[in-house]
């Protein structure tokens, strides 16, 4: 494939290195990849694929297929170019809360990529009781099998339609395991109600999450991460095992269950309490290995 010249992806995006990968590869979105011969990422998104690289200054170079030049504007939405994200972190509770002070400082310009709902749908469906690389595996082998072609030998994620195309036991052979039985149920009722991931994100927050439930494989977990990091609803506060980590050490909310970690997540962090969770969440597993890249 022919690519463009790496060209700035302009000043509003400043990453130091490991921010970068943290935004990319740190649980919201299974398609980027980092090449270390060339020091750049090569991610996936949607219909576009595009490479990111850091530079001395902080800022990012993006180069593109060199026959889609629109990918650039695509990639600045992706990333968040629309949202006001210091108007976000400053209507959170950090001047009570000292631990989410410390979670904010030591991650300065974290952001929630801005995901295509459907592709974040399936994504985390494929997450159940499974760790990144794992679910990278999926997403990549969903792509290259039911996939359509978005450039030379690159696919994106299938559509649900396309999903539906396939039967369960080809969905187990892309190492979707007893995940492909709920994907395959969910898959058939999205194809036959087309209409009905759009309803719900247009939906507000409560009722969305109650719709988005009602699909096979679908709970609360699953259903606040595509709420979140798929349709903006940034009041959803996903809880998995690293934030009942964080709410039973830091809070002290010791026997908790996960639906009353959630609530209480959205009360005290407020209605951005999703941008909140990913610092407490990228800050706890820092606490176990902090040269993540």
């Amino acid at each position: 494939m022919n690519w463009s010249p790496w060209q700035p992806l302009g000043p509003s995006f400043v990453f130091t290195p490991d921010l970068l990968a943290e935004t990319l590869d740190g649980g919201q979105a299974f398609r980027w990849n980092f090449d270390s011969d060339g020091d750049y990422w090569q991610g996936v998104w949607s219909t576009h694929v595009a490479r990111i690289r850091h530079m001395d200054n902080g800022q990012l170079q993006v180069a593109t297929p060199a026959d889609s030049p629109e990918t650039v504007q695509h990639l600045s939405a992706y990333l968040g170019q629309n949202v006001d994200w210091r108007a976000m972190l400053d209507a959170l509770p950090w001047r009570s809360d000292s631990h989410l002070a410390n979670c904010l400082k030591s991650l300065p310009g974290l952001r929630l990529l801005q995901q295509s709902f459907p592709e974040t749908l399936l994504a985390f469906l494929c997450s159940a009781t499974k760790q990144i690389p794992q679910i990278k595996v999926m997403c990549q082998r969903l792509a290259e099998n039911l996939g359509s072609e978005i450039a030379p030998g690159i696919q994106a994620l299938p559509t649900w339609q396309q999903v539906a195309s396939a039967s369960e036991s080809q969905l187990r052979s892309l190492a979707l395991g007893f995940r492909a039985k709920n994907i395959k149920k969910t898959a058939d009722q999205l194809a036959s109600r087309p209409e009905l991931l759009a309803e719900i994100e247009a939906a507000p927050y409560p009722e969305a999450k109650a719709q988005l439930m009602e699909l096979p494989g679908v709970g609360e977990k699953i259903a606040d991460c595509a709420l979140l990091f798929g349709a903006a609803k940034f009041e959803a506060f996903p809880v998995d095992t690293w934030i009942i980590k964080v709410l039973e050490k830091r809070y002290g909310l010791t026997g908790w269950t996960p639906t009353q970690l959630s609530q209480f997540g959205r009360i005290h962090f407020g209605p951005y309490a999703g941008f909140a969770q990913q610092f407490l969440f990228a800050w706890e597993r820092r606490q176990k290995s902090p040269t993540r890249a």
